[in-house]
């Protein structure tokens, strides 16, 4: 399934948007993990090898060298599309349910007044709210239409060097904002451990370079957003609509940029 729909989904998105002449923009998706990580100290970059030791890597690997050929096969000489492909750092933010993913085993742990399990406390990743990336993808596919062949190619997003932290400091901060909590170290006793990277860093040079963006949030008001969201989810008697909730933090991550003079808020 993993490779089903991480491989043969983004050749069927590619095959259609080359099938369809409406189409002048496109950006695709991808991970920070799509990188043959090597456990090395500094950030990947774009032109470094995809790789992928466990399956989801791997598929995200996959799914870039997919991109790449489509790019150069039938997008290198067209001027009426540009295409990019993203890769972002841990993205966290309200209404993530997903499983096994660090913020929502804490709300689900939490929830329950459980002590939150940890499998690798020590690993470190480069942490930003999903506001970040997303509004360097709105802005990309901006650049896309007025300039495709400037701005097609790879791109990473990624948070400011603050924000690149071991997986225990965040769960820490995250229950002090919760108000209380625990985590206990569960990695010894998983019988089948998945592979997972210690070190993991993204370059975002390019992007801070070319498309003059950058994450304005530190991790603490990352995971200040975070916890709002599911606080109100959980603990309001009568809460607004989660909708609602959604877009006050839009609009709240907006004036930040804004008074940042950054290009893409105005």
């Amino acid at each position: 399934m993993t490779f089903d729909t991480n491989v043969g989904g983004t050749v069927n998105v590619l095959e259609t948007t080359r099938l369809t002449p409406s189409i002048r923009a496109f950006i695709n998706v991808t991970s920070d993990k799509c990188y043959k990580n090597r456990e090395w100290v500094w950030g990947y970059r774009e032109e470094d090898p995809m790789g992928g030791h466990d399956p989801y890597s791997a598929s995200k690997g996959c799914a870039e060298l997919v991109f790449a050929a489509y790019q150069r096969s039938f997008f290198a000489n067209e001027l009426s599309i540009g295409v990019a492909s993203v890769r972002a750092g841990n993205a966290i933010g309200g209404g993530d349910w997903g499983t096994d993913r660090i913020i929502p085993d804490c709300i689900r742990a939490l929830a329950k007044n459980e002590s939150i399990g940890i499998r690798h406390p020590q690993a470190t990743r480069p942490w930003q709210h999903v506001l970040e990336p997303l509004s360097g993808y709105l802005w990309l596919g901006a650049l896309l239409l007025e300039n495709p062949k400037k701005y097609s190619g790879a791109w990473n997003f990624g948070p400011q060097n603050e924000a690149i932290r071991m997986v225990q400091e965040v769960i820490e901060a995250f229950i002090k904002l919760w108000g209380s909590g625990s985590w206990i170290d569960i990695s010894t006793s998983e019988t089948n451990p998945v592979h997972e990277a210690t070190l993991l860093k993204l370059c975002c040079d390019k992007v801070n370079t070319y498309l003059k963006w950058q994450s304005i949030l530190s991790l603490d008001e990352s995971l200040r957003l975070v916890a709002d969201w599911y606080k109100i989810f959980h603990y309001v008697n009568k809460p607004p609509s989660m909708y609602a909730i959604c877009t006050d933090q839009i609009k709240e991550y907006h004036e930040i940029a804004k008074r940042k003079n950054l290009a893409w808020a105005e």
